[in-house]
């Protein structure tokens, strides 16, 4: 095998090595999607840096309830199994998900059950060891479709299959939406919003999996405070705290440490409306 070929494998079995442009086939769409909801984003920033308290509020509100979606629903239930939702109240979150621009949920929880599998190692294909942008972006576009018979068997079902072909018109009615009510809500509603949703959660991977004092092998895992804000203090930010007892649906280990996932969690178990519960044990 000479020099050449030898590049080209180690370059396609490496994609943080691609151009940032380039995409595996199923991942076009995806990189599509990101450009133009950034695009899109910037040109309604510039035509209406104030929308209106309004708007604002609706966009805020909108983000919220996906956020809860995809910290309650798709990340604590579907991927963890740390609690059970009613049909009904997976199906609400999982719509709010899909709007907020999460993905299809076997395809999350697949993606999301790969990382637990791998991190902190050669195969875990969203590590900021590949360099920021990787783990922020580009991973969602080049590293290719994660493999849900392997991973998520339990959810080749109807009530999850069931969301696949409703992602485009969802996302079609996430990003047009706001048109009915305004040109400045169809900016903020649509594309603002989920631009702001997007770079909230990639900080996941990209700013909470960078512990200085990690070795290569170890857990670069970590609480970022700041990040909390972003998340209207959901939780998602407790990333350590996950990592270590990634079965618990509470990512928030105690008052200093706010977790509106884990609230409302305890709200729809009230109402009837979660059940199994697991909660936080520490050893």
């Amino acid at each position: 095998m000479n020099a050449a070929v030898k590049v080209r494998d180690q370059i396609a079995e490496q994609p943080w090595l691609w151009p940032w442009w380039r995409t595996t086939t199923p991942d076009a769409a995806v990189l599509g999607w990101i450009l133009l909801i950034h695009i899109t984003a910037a040109v309604g920033l510039i035509l209406f840096p104030l929308p209106g308290w309004r708007v604002l509020v609706g966009a805020i509100a909108l983000a919220w309830i996906g956020g809860i979606g995809t910290t309650v629903c798709y990340h604590r239930t579907i991927a963890h199994r740390s609690l059970t939702l009613k049909p009904w109240a997976l199906a609400i979150l999982t719509f709010f998900a899909l709007f907020n621009g999460s993905g299809k949920p076997i395809s999350w929880a697949a993606g999301h059950r790969r990382h637990h599998a791998t991190a902190d190692s050669e195969g875990d294909i969203s590590s900021p060891r590949q360099g920021f942008w990787w783990a922020h972006l580009r991973w969602l576009w080049q590293a290719g479709d994660p493999d849900a018979n392997r991973y998520c068997p339990d959810l080749l079902r109807l009530r999850y299959r069931f969301w696949n072909p409703l992602q485009v018109p969802i996302l079609a009615l996430s990003y047009f939406g706001g048109l009915y009510f305004s040109l400045a809500a169809f900016f903020w509603l649509g594309a603002i919003r989920l631009v702001f949703s997007l770079h909230a959660q990639c900080f996941v991977n990209s700013v909470c999996h960078t512990e200085p004092t990690a070795g290569p092998s170890e857990d670069s895992s970590r609480n970022v405070r700041w990040l909390g804000v972003m998340h209207f203090f959901q939780g998602e930010n407790w990333h350590r705290n996950h990592h270590a007892r990634p079965g618990s649906a509470q990512l928030g280990w105690g008052w200093r440490q706010p977790d509106v996932g884990y609230w409302t969690i305890c709200l729809l178990e009230k109402i009837g409306a979660a059940t199994d519960v697991r909660r936080l044990r520490r050893v």
